[in-house]
């Protein structure tokens, strides 16, 4: 930590991808599921720095711009974070040493890139080592699923997560389109999956490991994060 943070620095994960598989639609990052956690930890004094598999412009998905949302509103209108939003750092060039927390920002995006990002794997397994906060909500965790420990096992295994689930995948119509279901390749992993109904918020929180559902989740997510960060 710097000596200007006031509290600490917190990783944000977006996508690099645009295409939502062969469908010839655009996807990315989930709008909100960045906007609401990025407000509670700012707010609560937090720095936040972004970071995807490519770096440089981070494509968002064009059916979460939500205009009638005030965090969406602050964040879309603000010069600072569309500078940063433009200009993502790429995993290799981040010291893990730097970061209290680790997120994982959703949206369809980040199911073909995330999982095969081996630089943020590393990077997720150093913080988490390090005793920072791993987040996630709704298809972020995409990038946990291949997360291993110094231990050689997956981060996930026998840890209570939360994830977009089959049901939603399901009801969105998109269970066919995604390179894999979440809900069930957490479980695969040896990851504990819960899940409120369709679209409900839930959010899991396992020691330094904080999950959410779907994009109703994601202010609790970042307060989740901001508690666990608070509390250690």
């Amino acid at each position: 930590m710097s000596a200007h943070d006031s509290k600490g620095r917190i990783l944000f994960v977006l996508t690099s991808n645009s295409e939502l598989g062969d469908t010839g639609k655009k996807t990315g990052y989930y709008l909100s599921e960045v906007t609401h956690p990025l407000e509670v930890l700012t707010e609560a004094g937090y720095t936040v720095d972004f970071v995807s598999p490519q770096g440089g412009p981070a494509p968002m998905d064009p059916g979460s711009r939500d205009m009638d949302d005030e965090a969406n509103q602050n964040f879309l209108g603000s010069e600072q974070w569309q500078r940063a939003i433009d200009n993502t750092r790429q995993p290799e060039d981040i010291n893990p040493e730097d970061y209290d927390a680790i997120f994982f920002a959703g949206g369809h995006g980040t199911m073909w890139d995330l999982p095969g990002s081996d630089a943020l794997a590393e990077l997720t397994a150093k913080i988490y080592e390090n005793d920072g906060v791993v987040g996630a909500v709704c298809h972020g965790p995409a990038g946990l699923v291949n997360v291993k420990l110094s231990n050689g096992e997956y981060l996930v295994k026998d840890k209570h997560v939360a994830s977009f689930t089959d049901d939603e995948e399901k009801t969105v119509e998109l269970d066919s389109v995604v390179p894999f279901l979440l809900e069930s390749k957490l479980t695969e992993r040896g990851a504990k999956h819960s899940k409120a109904d369709v679209f409900q918020p839930h959010v899991a929180t396992d020691g330094r490991l904080v999950t959410g559902q779907n994009p109703q989740s994601a202010k609790a997510v970042g307060e989740a994060i901001r508690e666990v960060l608070e509390a250690g």
